[in-house]
């Protein structure tokens, strides 16, 4: 990590690697508001374990590595834990450049054929290549223990991604979307990512709102493999959508939202341009190392606010042909303004996206604001949720919500992404939990995760995967629940006001196995 100012060389093994790892997450972290996605994390770990253990250790991981002088004995199952363990409790140490807050930190894991086609032409310094049958190992190895040391202490990150290719009605790796459901129905608490191609996987959750306007809320944006949002402005939807109907002259709704996008292109590319003015100053130590590019960053329109923009216009926000031609027409309209603005700007490459962004503090702010200020605002809730659906829909089926979220309604114009947070009471069996996923690749919803809030006793720290009302080890009462803000898992009486008010209105379904038909 020299290149960012650290004293560092290049590691050469797997303990000096790990280190490094811990090290570079939190001086970049020290640069940036937004997350730390490192995809490649586990690919740099398979490496140095096979240049400590051999190409082939993935196949005797219990065999001892130890001395008979060694008082403690150790497999390269039980050390490669130990790494593991000083990385993910490292990593969630607070971080005093962050105002104590850890570092936000994601993973991705992939199936085969993402593997070979983000990291098939991929050559380490030393000329060799990775190799999927310990990569696969070493995944799976490292998400069944991260999920089992949640039972010892829940930790917040990484924020966990799982990429698979479905095509031609199947998924490519069978394999590993049988160890999906597996790991669902296990209690672990990830995303999925399902895909008919090989497309770059970037951070999905903003931290700091930078600009407070109304009408448009600026983050700082994040990063990814070299990628990401370097920037992103938030539309409130429900407001547009009252103001163009309150407007006196008969102003289509594509112009008059054209007019609101070319303000967002336009602080983009200025905002882009501080970006380059201090790259080229050399203010920007990460980009001139290496680990960003900024060419290949996004700038990111953010939506919020859609279901109460489409029942301001007397829709239901379910499986119906209004709402889906509303969302369609919407969605439709932002494509193409940036398929037509998408190009290059004094000189540097001007790259728009869209996303059904997360807004933890801004959905209740714009909530707010219009309350404020005389819109027409729901009373069912506090904020502008960050889905398609209503969370707090108690009619809405899984499988809707998940229609909701496919290609059929968003898909394909969201092409920043809106993650579907299913909501549930209870884990369900690896053979529901299977259907669910094929169904998702089926109707083309892209991300989505199961939310099953998870329970720790306050007085014997006793941790489980489901909500209890009583500690069944030493029967206490005194019970601390964790869930989702929007993308990782805290302790919900550390949430903000507004949002604790919004998770009790949630909507935690039970599904039971003779209700799974899709």
């Amino acid at each position: 990590i020299k290149k960012i100012g650290g004293l560092s060389a290049q590691p050469k093994n797997l303990d000096s690697f790990c280190g490094m790892y811990v090290n570079l997450i939190f001086a970049t972290s020290a640069m940036f508001a937004g997350a730390v996605a490192t995809s490649e994390f586990l690919l740099y770990f398979d490496y140095f374990a096979r240049k400590e253990w051999g190409d082939n250790y993935y196949l005797k991981p219990n065999i001892s590595i130890t001395s008979d002088f060694s008082i403690r004995k150790k497999t390269i199952r039980s050390q490669i834990h130990q790494h593991f363990q000083q990385v993910m409790y490292s990593i969630n140490q607070p971080a005093a450049a962050r105002g104590l807050q850890s570092a936000f930190v994601n993973f991705s894991y992939f199936d085969k054929p993402f593997f070979e086609g983000m990291f098939g032409e991929f050559y380490f310094p030393d000329g060799t290549r990775p190799q999927w049958e310990s990569l696969e190992w070493l995944q799976q190895e490292f998400m069944q223990w991260f999920n089992k040391e949640r039972l010892r202490c829940i930790l917040t990150f990484p924020v966990e991604s799982f990429a698979l290719v479905y095509k031609d009605g199947k998924f490519l790796d069978e394999n590993s979307a049988r160890f999906v459901a597996e790991e669902y129905s296990r209690g672990h608490s990830f995303f999925t990512y399902i895909s008919d191609t090989v497309d770059s996987l970037s951070s999905c959750c903003r931290l700091k709102n930078m600009v407070q306007t109304k009408e448009f809320n600026f983050t700082n944006g994040n990063m990814g493999i070299q990628t990401g949002s370097k920037s992103v402005i938030t539309l409130n939807l429900n407001r547009i959508i009252q103001n163009w109907i309150t407007r006196s002259d008969e102003t289509e709704l594509k112009n008059y939202l054209y007019s609101i996008l070319n303000r967002v292109r336009m602080y983009h590319v200025a905002y882009n341009e501080l970006l380059w003015d201090m790259k080229n100053a050399h203010l920007l130590s990460a980009y001139d190392a290496g680990l960003i590019n900024l060419n290949n960053q996004y700038l990111t329109i953010g939506l919020n606010g859609l279901n109460q923009a489409a029942e301001f216009l007397g829709l239901k926000c379910n499986n119906n042909e209004g709402y889906k031609t509303f969302c369609k027409e919407l969605f439709s309209m932002i494509t193409q303004f940036i398929e037509e603005n998408n190009g290059t700007e004094f000189g540097h490459k001007v790259t728009l996206n869209c996303e059904q962004v997360p807004a933890e503090s801004l959905a209740i702010k714009n909530y707010n604001w219009d309350k404020e200020d005389g819109y027409k605002v729901p009373e069912d809730t506090n904020l502008y949720a960050s889905y398609i659906f209503k969370p707090n829909d108690e009619e809405i089926s899984l499988f809707d919500k998940i229609i909701l979220h496919s290609k059929e309604f968003a898909a394909e114009e969201l092409s920043g992404g809106q993650a579907a947070h299913l909501n549930l009471s209870e884990h369900l069996s690896y053979e529901q939990y299977r259907k669910i996923l094929d169904f998702a690749g089926k109707v083309g919803c892209n991300y989505f995760t199961f939310n099953v809030p998870n329970s720790e006793c306050a007085d014997c720290g006793f941790i489980t995967k489901k909500p209890i009302d009583e500690c069944p080890k030493c029967h206490s009462k005194h019970i601390n629940y964790y869930d989702r803000v929007i993308g990782y898992l805290t302790k919900i009486k550390n949430w903000s006001e507004g949002r604790q008010i919004e998770q009790k209105t949630r909507i935690y379904q039970t599904i039971k196995e003779n209700e799974q038909n899709t």
